[in-house]
Parts: structure tokens; sequence; C-alpha cells
């Protein structure tokens, strides 16, 4: 399920080698040769067992929510089916038709390479398998600073899984940094496109240091998938040389990309209930509404602050609908329609938040908690909002340390009711 990125500055030892600003160190970071050939041969035994499925259909939902945003008179909604400008009969995929299909495809690959993994314990070169468990160990230590309470959750999860979950949070937020971080003023697409080469080298068993490594080694041992790390550095793409969205469909997009990336990378490692009669698409999508959700509450947060940055990630049409423009979110007035505006954004991101809790109770249950916490302090981010009378130009919205220590039993007592699918399925018995 979703991992929470902030945005928090990472001590520059963090940041990729290989773009142009540092070397890190690689020898003795790297797997030893012989693990490397080995891992390289059964990475690409894995990818060709993959499978592709694609869908198309014209009665459009966003697909990781449960309803129909065009019925409810509130969130007009473009059709998967778009048409254009161009040629009669051209038509295009809309932002929502294109996250659905990512989501049918992970739930049909991790279906596939689950029932064909077999991971087997390799011969370990001496000094590697340490090597191996400080680069863990590492992942562990950042996530630990900068995720405290996701960090504690982790804890619950078997030893593997929790590593696995570290290592992908850290990868997670060195690309949020390039864009976000120290040195994004000499970030450039190229830069970007170095870092996905990275990727490509890390999923082929080729690590650049100690961090990558822990990573390769991660999705040695469970079903996770290249494309959502490829979308999470498309959304950095996006921040690069966009800064407005004309529509939700844009803004979706967008918060696939940075944030609902996450749900899909970590499903697979936090896996699904053994209990649960859900779909595994149903599970992923439930991921992909966390991600959504928490993004979607990041623009909310934080709208004085891109405005300071000449950013604007909001739904332009929709402002307009309001009698806004772009001048009123510089002048960054509270006004009533200011109020009305984000009464809307929220109750929109309280849906995704809805949706999401449903995936949430289908994760094996020592995976729960860590994210049961991450969706009741991120959705309490739109309390303090509210309680803020809507002031987002000139006051940060932040949850209280007390509240979120209120949270976590809150959280752990979520974490033991039973898979929805499983209430549902005893309903209908009765």
């Amino acid at each position: 399920m979703a991992i929470v990125l902030s945005r928090v500055v990472v001590p520059l030892d963090l940041i990729a080698a290989g773009l142009g600003f540092s070397e890190t160190t690689r020898d003795g970071l790297r797997l030893m040769e012989t693990s490397r050939t080995s891992l390289c041969k059964r990475l690409q035994k894995r990818r060709t067992r993959g499978s592709t499925l694609y869908s198309l259909y014209t009665d459009s939902k966003y697909s990781c929510v449960g309803f129909e945003p065009e019925k409810s008179g509130a969130f007009p909604i473009l059709s998967s089916l778009v048409a254009t400008g161009g040629p009669v009969g051209e038509v295009v995929i809309s932002s929502e038709q294109r996250v659905y299909d990512v989501v049918v495809k992970q739930a049909a690959l991790v279906k596939e390479l689950t029932r064909g993994l077999d991971v087997k314990p390799e011969l370990v070169v001496p000094g590697s398998m340490y090597l191996m468990r400080d680069a863990y160990d590492r992942c562990g230590e950042v996530c630990a600073e900068y995720a405290k309470t996701f960090y504690l959750g982790t804890l619950l999860m078997t030893p593997e899984k929790r590593r696995a979950i570290w290592a992908i949070y850290v990868w997670c937020r060195r690309t949020d940094e390039l864009v976000d971080g120290p040195n994004a003023s000499h970030i450039t697409p190229s830069a970007l496109d170095r870092w996905e080469a990275r990727l490509e080298d890390l999923f082929a068993g080729r690590p650049y240091d100690m961090l990558d490594a822990a990573l390769s080694d991660t999705v040695l041992k469970f079903p996770v998938d290249i494309q959502p790390f490829k979308d999470m550095i498309e959304g950095m793409r996006m921040d690069l040389k966009k800064s407005r969205y004309k529509n939700f469909d844009e803004l979706y997009l967008y918060c696939y990309y940075v944030a609902g990336t996450v749900g899909l990378m970590s499903v697979p490692v936090m896996g699904i209930a053994p209990e649960s009669r859900a779909s595994t698409e149903s599970v992923y999508n439930g991921a992909l509404a966390l991600g959504i959700a928490n993004q979607l509450t990041n623009i909310l947060r934080d709208v004085g602050e891109d405005a300071r940055r000449g950013r604007i990630y909001l739904p332009l049409d929709e402002l307009a609908q309001y009698g806004l423009s772009e001048d009123d979110i510089f002048r960054g007035k509270v006004t009533d329609k200011w109020r009305s505006f984000m009464k809307n954004q929220i109750k929109r991101a309280r849906m995704f938040f809805s949706e999401a809790e449903k995936g949430v109770t289908e994760l094996s249950q020592a995976s729960r908690w860590p994210v049961w916490a991450s969706l009741l302090l991120y959705s309490q981010i739109l309390d303090e909002i509210e309680a803020n009378d809507y002031n987002n130009f000139t006051k940060r919205a932040y949850v209280s340390k007390m509240k979120k220590l209120m949270s976590l039993p809150m959280a752990y007592g979520k974490s033991l009711l039973m898979p929805v699918s499983l209430q549902q399925s005893g309903l209908a018995k009765v």
C-alpha cells in the first residue's frame, strides 16, 4: 500500500550517483560478480513469465473509486474515450483509463509471477551477505528518520517484508528528492533519463550502490514489476516541464505517477491476506486509491508553498467554476469562493481515502498496521485544513504529535479487523 512521501531534505549521500553531481563508492557495495550474474539470469527468467492485459471501456469511472463521479454532480469527469481535434474517429485514452490499464496489468502480473516464483537460497560469496544486511539496515535508518510512524508499523512485518518495504521507500524518496531536494535546480531531463537507465540496471541485477543493491535484492525475492518505478520517474519529468493542470484528468495522472505508483510497488511485498476473497485487481485499486488520496492531501496542504514556487496543482477548470483564477491563488486570500472550492476538493480526497480503506483490510494482517497509520494520519491533515478555516496559503496544516500517538492504537485495532470481502460474504449468507 502507499508509502507517504513528504518533502523533507535527504542527506546528500543519498542522492543518486551517476547523475553528474557526485560519484558514490561502488567497490565493495556492488553485489559480488557471481551473485550478480546469477541474479540477472533469475530475473530474466521471471520477466518472461509476465503477461500483458489491456482493457478499454466506455462507461468509465476512476478505477480506484467505487462510485460514479459523473452521477454525483459534483465531479464531472471525461469518458475513457475522449474526442480530439484530429481526424474524425480519432480518440485518445484518458488518464483514468491509462491508470486502470496499469492496475489490470500489475494485478495479472503479480498473480502470474507468484504462481511461478520459487526463490531458493543461493551460494553466498563470503562477505556479500554482510554487505546486503548493511544495505537493508541503512534503508531502515532512512525510513526511521523520515517516516517515523510508518517505520514503527513496519516492525510488525516479517523481517524479509520489512526490509523490502524499506528498500522501496528509500528508492522512492531518492527519486522524489531529484526534483524537490537540494540539487533540484540542477536536474535536467537527461539526468532523469540516466536515473531510469540506472533503474533498469538495478532490476537486471547490476546495482550501483548499497541502497540500489537492497532494492535489487527485493525485486528478486518478490514479484515486483518495473513499470510503477518507471512511471514515478515520469512524474518527476512532469514536474520539470508542467506547473499547471487544466482539469482533474490531468491532475489524476500526475497523482498516479508520483504517489499511486507507490501502492502498486508495495502490494506484492505486503501480500494479500490468505483468507481474503477480494480480487487481486481490487486490492491494487485500493492501493492506488490511497496513493491518490495522499497526494491530493499533499496538494491541498501545500497550496501556498507551491504558489510561492510558481506552481498550481489544482484543476484550473474547477477553479473557474467557483469564480477563481490563478491570480486568486497567488494573492492567497481566503474568501467564501475559496472555502466552497476547498470543501469540494476535500470531499474528493476523502472519497479516495474511503475507497482505500477497503483495500487495506485485504492485505496480510502483519502488513496492515503501517498502512492504516499512514491512512489515518494523512486523512487528519484534511481535518486540520478545515480547522484552519481553509487557509492553506499562509498556514500549514499538520497533525500534532499527540494526535499521531493517539492514531497508532486506533490503526492497530483496525489492522485486526477481518477483510471487508469476508464481512460482505458473511452478510450475504445471513
